[in-house]
């Protein structure tokens, strides 16, 4: 399982002391307030400051300490390692752990490896690719079946009861 995750991206500073924006990529955006550190380019920087704003949170990084300082930071990830990571509900799953795992029918047919996650509001949809043709599976009750990401497998109903 991937051990640093990337929870979101810095896209400007914010105010002259070294403040940033960062555009969150958590579902939960107030999340952040409970950080203590965060990574970015593989560096550890101690949380001084939070604030939530509307789709965005402005971030306070000890010595980052002025606006020529932060603009260097525009662009780039800020991560987390997995044990700072937010505590998941049952049956909930990081998007990194998804991808990579194999599409399994209750057949046994192997329907390509999860490449990306779409989110549509409604519910997901696990993206895979199989022999180059896009395969996509509605990640719904009925249809998914079981998902195991320690053998990086999801279980999902044969076609032809879904489509």
């Amino acid at each position: 399982m991937k051990e640093i995750f990337t929870i979101g991206k810095i896209s400007t500073t914010h105010g002259v002391k070294g403040e940033v924006k960062v555009i969150s990529y958590s579902e939960d955006i107030n999340r952040f307030k409970q950080l203590k550190e965060v990574m970015i380019d593989d560096k550890t920087y101690e949380v001084e400051n939070v604030k939530i704003q509307p789709q965005k949170v402005i971030l306070k990084l000890k010595g980052i300490d002025d606006m020529d300082t932060a603009i260097r930071y525009k662009e780039k990830l800020i991560k987390i390692h997995r044990k700072d990571a937010i505590e998941l509900p049952e049956d909930r799953y990081f998007v990194c752990d998804l991808i990579g795992c194999t599409l399994k029918s209750e057949n046994g047919d192997e329907h390509g490896k999860v490449k990306d996650v779409i989110f549509t509001g409604s519910n997901d949809v696990y993206w895979a690719k199989k022999n180059g043709e896009d395969f996509l599976v509605p990640a719904l009750e009925g249809i998914v079946l079981d998902i195991n990401i320690e053998d990086k497998v999801i279980l999902i109903r044969d076609l032809e009861f879904w489509m």
